[in-house]
């Protein structure tokens, strides 16, 4: 029976697989964030762990992120989208989104075809 407090309408509670998952066991999972492609470490737990629960679940994500982000990463804790639920994530050293995933919105704009003329909007 499990006795840990859960979230019905949490998306970290449901933990459902979107994603690539890289490691799970009794107290936490990592899988790709859906939103950022980043590694996420998740408390199963809904809510906030203690200071030395927190330090083992950041050590679990350093270890993936190590082998995922050679170059470096940080440990991004802020948790903007849930955040009365403990979680983490590994960002690419210099960087937000893995850099691995397309990001449409950040591909440059396709050349004009036209002889170089741009349509000036507001004048």
């Amino acid at each position: 029976m499990c006795t840990r407090p859960i979230a019905p309408d949490c998306l970290l509670c449901t933990a459902q697989r979107l994603t690539a998952w890289h490691f799970e066991d009794e107290s936490c999972w990592v899988a790709d964030c859906l939103v950022c492609a980043t590694p996420m470490v998740v408390w199963r737990p809904h809510g906030l762990p203690d200071g030395d629960i927190e330090r083992l679940l950041l050590t679990r994500l350093a270890e993936l992120a190590a082998i995922r982000y050679p170059e470096g990463f940080w440990i991004d804790g802020e948790r903007r989208r849930i955040p009365d639920h403990w979680h983490a994530h590994a960002r690419p050293a210099g960087g937000f989104f893995d850099p691995s995933v397309p990001q449409p919105w950040r591909q440059a704009a396709a050349p004009l075809s036209s002889k170089g003329a741009q349509k000036t909007y507001g004048q």
